[in-house]
């Protein structure tokens, strides 16, 4: 009696709505499988284009074409080498980058010295790109890792500082003065209150100083080395090898987004409340 009740029971139910089956099939298809059709999209489209016959094949090979070039870069044990030294010179930079600009930040939103100070000379350095800084940093460091390192560190820096002087400057007042009434110091101030309620805007200085240090990756590579994803890219333009250069551009791409979502995750529990809030 009671199997039968519910089968009544479901009979009646009306069925569920069909936007309501398409947002929980689109929910299980899952961060993954978006990218993967993105990627598949994007490979039969520029399939497509390159079936038309209306561009230069040398200059838009097809995808087996690009993805044969990666075959031979992997098995001649270039690939390796170069996404291995790139990363290695985007992981230093990004280090000295990230952790300059933070403590810069702390101190140009947090005390008169640095908003007096360092803050007029930074608003007057940020606006210069990067790469025009590559020139001066070969002059005084030569074409070595040193130099490198400094252009990246640099790129780093910028939208790292931005990003945390704009959330450290942003602490409401009634914080502040609450923790002044319950007796904390500065330093209990900055650790406990200034610092996690600056949480989000930090990692978004992070996550876009990350993606900073592959764009100037490339710059940094071309001149003084022989290894590295940057390298790689001008010596296949160099040698008018589209195919490799356009395997290299979407290695970089993807090395990018996974330190993306490296720096996402290892930021997410200093943000978490933000998130509940919302």
């Amino acid at each position: 009696m009671t199997a039968g009740l519910a089968i009544r029971a479901r009979a009646a139910s009306p069925p569920r709505p069909a936007p309501a089956r398409l947002r929980s099939a689109l929910a299980r298809f899952g961060t993954l499988g978006w990218t993967v059709a993105g990627l598949a999209l994007a490979a039969a489209v520029w399939s497509l284009a390159v079936a038309t016959g209306r561009f230069p094949r040398q200059l838009f090979p097809s995808v087996p074409e690009i993805l044969a070039a990666g075959h031979t870069l992997w098995v001649e044990g270039l690939l390796l080498d170069d996404v291995t030294a790139s990363l290695r010179r985007a992981a230093v930079g990004f280090v000295i980058g990230a952790v300059v600009g933070v403590v810069v930040a702390v101190l140009t939103a947090t005390t008169a010295a640095g908003r007096n100070l360092l803050q007029p000379v930074l608003r007057v350095f940020s606006p210069i790109p990067t790469i025009g800084l590559v020139p001066l940093a070969i002059l005084w460091f030569g074409l070595g890792e040193n130099s490198k390192t400094l252009v990246i560190a640099l790129g780093v820096f910028v939208p790292v500082w931005i990003n945390s002087h704009a959330g450290l400057a942003s602490t409401p007042a009634d914080y502040l003065k609450a923790a002044r009434c319950l007796g904390a110091g500065r330093w209990q101030t900055l650790r406990k209150v200034v610092l996690p309620e600056a949480a989000p805007d930090i990692a978004s200085g992070l996550r876009v100083g990350a993606a900073m240090a592959f764009v100037l990756i490339v710059v940094a590579e071309m001149t003084g080395t022989t290894a590295g994803i940057g390298y790689r890219i001008y010596q296949a333009q160099l040698f008018s090898q589209a195919d490799r250069l356009i395997f290299c551009l979407i290695i970089l791409g993807v090395v990018g987004a996974l330190c993306d979502v490296a720096v996402s995750s290892a930021t997410a529990p200093f943000t978490r409340w933000a998130k509940e809030e919302r």
